[in-house]
Parts: structure tokens; C-alpha cells; sequence
């Protein structure tokens, strides 16, 4: 996968995500890895996902999302309060 996405790409990438729900959501637990691999299993299915984080300080809930990115190879298009889009290019 290419290292980061244009502001272009990323326009993009918002408007498609704008009429998604979150499909996965971090809670009082925090970032398990039961929570990621549900996360590892979306984006693996639909390439563009959105990740609510609840409960967390934004610090906290910076630190989540620097991990998924890490941890899953994924770019974050998205940040807004406690909802973060993800987007990682599925390769077969």
C-alpha cells in the first residue's frame, strides 16, 4: 500500500464515507485485540470503514487510533470527536 493519501484521495475518501455508520466501536475496554481484529476484519472487507471511540479523553482516543494505524496498516481520512475513518486498500 502507498504511504499517505493526498488531500485529494482523502476529500474523496470523506464523501464516500460522510452516509456510513460505524461498523466498530471502542468502549470501556478500550483497544483489545478482539477489538482489533474486528477492525482487521472490516477493513478487510470494505477497504472504508468508521470506528466510533467512546468513553476515552482525546488524548486517550489519539493514542487508540495511532495504534490501529500502526498495528493494521491503515490510514485514518477521518477524525471528528469520537468517530475516525479508516481506509486501508485491500490487495489479493
Amino acid at each position: 500500500m502507498k504511504e499517505n493519501l493526498s488531500n485529494k484521495e482523502k476529500k474523496e475518501l470523506r464523501k464516500k464515507a460522510h452516509a456510513l455508520k460505524p461498523v466498530v466501536m471502542i468502549g470501556q475496554h478500550g483497544l483489545t485485540d478482539a477489538v482489533l481484529a474486528e477492525i482487521d476484519l472490516a477493513l478487510n472487507a470494505h477497504e472504508l470503514i468508521k470506528v466510533r471511540v467512546r468513553g476515552s479523553e482525546k488524548n486517550e482516543r489519539a493514542e487508540q487510533v495511532a495504534q490501529i494505524k500502526d498495528q493494521l496498516n491503515a490510514e485514518v481520512v477521518h477524525q471528528i470527536g469520537g468517530i475516525t475513518v479508516l481506509y486501508r486498500l485491500v490487495t489479493d
